[in-house]
């Protein structure tokens, strides 16, 4: 499948989804067809550019099955989508600096392989604030699945169902926590974007309650927009009349406009200042602590000091992120976040890892380190944007299998015998 083909196949299912069909989307579609030729080729070009690490991995392929690692998923999305929504998912923030340190943090640290080690039947399974998990392999919570594929999140969920891993469902959704819970076949853990107004922050959380969620996962690291200049530079390369599905404003287009697109936030009345909180502080995990029944994990942590305030303030749980490098440009790899994170928790609560996983050995390194599980982004997104819920599948399995041949050649059967001494820091240069 060449990339016309792709794009404008891509275009017909665009033009047939229900959720955009109000809002003018066939017309979107017919301009997407008209624009495929001028812009197919600048924004891909402008893609080589970035300079990501993996940048000069993958290739293009036809059917899910076929694809080798994420990095096929990722070229595949890139021709299939149209620029601005693959630009979502590319994008970092200002010289987009802490997303390839994310990835090249990686090659910091090395497995120490054993040999015969008389290891088979490796078990992948652990258990998570009491979820029993088949694999340490989370999908974390990422917006907007309909920009990706008209199935959106349910085929994300139905994909989490059928290989039976772990779900976090974005406040941005583009399908309600019921109907996402439903399609998975059992509750999801909700992610939380607090609000400037208590009543509305509260609302989102008996909703999640309601349809079941028994963990809400408070991420702190965006209180403010963040400088997101390569999204901005992929819809500039995008030709489509964009106008048919956002209204005009700002590189996301009207926060209301947006809003009536998220269903978590119907009959809220939310403002775009309301997705503005700089002013929260720690207390905030108090009061939320106080005011639902669900378990109460924080995102975005990458520091020591913070995670000792996490414990402080009764986190049942501390997700290691830097939001993928779409929040703060630190230039700081989360994997080398984590050891001074993993020192001070001790265990005491369960430690999740994110932001640049992409292969086996990466999840490793993480368990490695002292994540108790790892949140998967990207890959995901790029095997939904590729082939929908069979992408998203082949994505989870790759990965399973990958985890499950390191863990043999390094002599670790179980999760539980994966420990620091399967990795060294090594003595390369430091990125």
């Amino acid at each position: 499948m060449d990339q016309v083909t792709s794009r404008r196949a891509f275009a017909r299912y665009l033009a047939a989804s229900p959720l955009l069909a109000a809002l003018g989307a066939a017309a979107c579609a017919e301009r997407q067809e008209e624009a495929e030729n001028e812009d197919a080729e600048d924004a891909r070009e402008y893609v080589g550019t970035l300079g990501e690490p993996d940048q000069a991995l993958g290739e293009l392929v036809t059917k899910a099955e076929d694809a080798l690692d994420v990095f096929d998923m990722r070229v595949t999305a890139q021709r299939t989508l149209p620029s601005a929504h693959y630009g979502y998912i590319a994008t970092g923030v200002d010289g987009d600096v802490t997303l390839r340190a994310n990835r090249s943090g990686f090659a910091h640290w090395d497995i120490r392989d054993k040999r015969l080690a008389g290891i088979e039947n490796v078990d992948t399974s652990t258990t998570l604030l009491g979820t029993p998990m088949e694999t340490p392999i989370i999908l974390s919570p990422t917006g907007s699945h309909r920009a990706f594929h008209p199935d959106g999140e349910l085929a994300t969920a139905r994909a989490a169902k059928s290989q039976k891993h772990l779900m976090i469902l974005s406040t941005v959704t583009t399908t309600g926590v019921e109907e996402v819970a439903a399609a998975r076949g059992e509750p999801v853990w909700y992610q939380l974007y607090a609000t400037a107004r208590w009543e509305i922050t509260e609302r989102l959380l008996r909703r999640a309650e309601a349809a079941g969620c028994p963990v809400v996962v408070y991420t702190t690291d965006l209180p403010v927009s963040s400088n997101r200049i390569t999204l901005s530079r992929f819809i500039k390369r995008d030709r489509r009349d964009c106008t048919q599905c956002h209204a005009s404003g700002d590189a996301y287009g009207s926060r209301n406009t947006s809003f009536a697109r998220k269903p978590m936030f119907d009959g809220l009345g939310m403002t775009s200042a309301d997705f503005n909180t700089p002013m929260q502080a720690w207390e905030f995990v108090d009061r939320l602590k106080a005011a639902t029944t669900m378990k109460v994990m924080v995102k975005g942590i990458t520091t020591a000091e913070d995670a000792q305030r996490c414990l402080s303030h009764g986190a049942d749980g501390i997700v290691v992120s830097n939001h993928g490098g779409r929040a703060a440009e630190s230039g700081r790899a989360t994997i080398d976040c984590l050891p001074e994170i993993a020192r001070v928790v001790r265990k005491q609560v369960p430690v999740i890892l994110d932001s640049g996983i992409r292969r086996g050995t990466d999840v490793f390194k993480a368990l490695a380190l002292g994540a108790d599980a790892v949140g998967i982004g990207r890959p995901y997104l790029w095997g939904l944007g590729a082939f929908g819920q069979a992408g998203v599948e082949r994505v989870l399995r790759l990965m399973r299998a990958e985890l499950r041949t390191v863990m043999a050649l390094s002599g670790t059967r179980t999760i539980a015998d994966i420990g620091s001494a399967t990795v060294m820091r090594n003595s390369g240069p430091i990125s």
